[in-house]
């Protein structure tokens, strides 16, 4: 009942820029926090930024100071601005949500993921 879709990967060169958008929408009660994970050829799947719904943030040390994430509530909605990219952030990129459906029942949602790359 409940769907995230995501938008904004693509190629960039590195110190380039791309803005990541996920979008929530079904039966939402409350969305407790929204996130983004990302996982790079070979490697395990990886926490890059959080967002609570009181606007608490929390980034991996690795996108501290290039990474922005925010949400906009009334469309709920998520975004990461990747700024100064490095060939090091290539990787699909997922966004999560914990959402609280109007039945009360609170779970994990993931999007079909997005692929970003940063590549001369």
């Amino acid at each position: 009942q409940v769907q995230l879709v995501e938008s904004g990967g693509g190629l960039v060169q590195p110190g380039g820029s791309l803005r990541l958008s996920c979008a929530a929408s079904g039966s939402i009660f409350n969305i407790r926090s929204m996130g983004w994970y990302r996982q790079a050829p070979g490697k395990e799947r990886e926490s890059v930024a959080a967002i609570t719904s009181s606007g608490t943030t929390n980034y991996a040390d690795s996108v501290k100071g290039r990474f922005t994430i925010s949400r906009d509530n009334a469309k709920n909605t998520v975004y990461l601005q990747m700024n100064s990219l490095k060939p090091e952030d290539t990787a699909d990129y997922y966004c999560n949500a914990e959402i609280t459906s109007y039945t009360y029942v609170t779970s994990r949602y993931w999007g079909q993921g997005t692929q970003v790359t940063v590549s001369s």
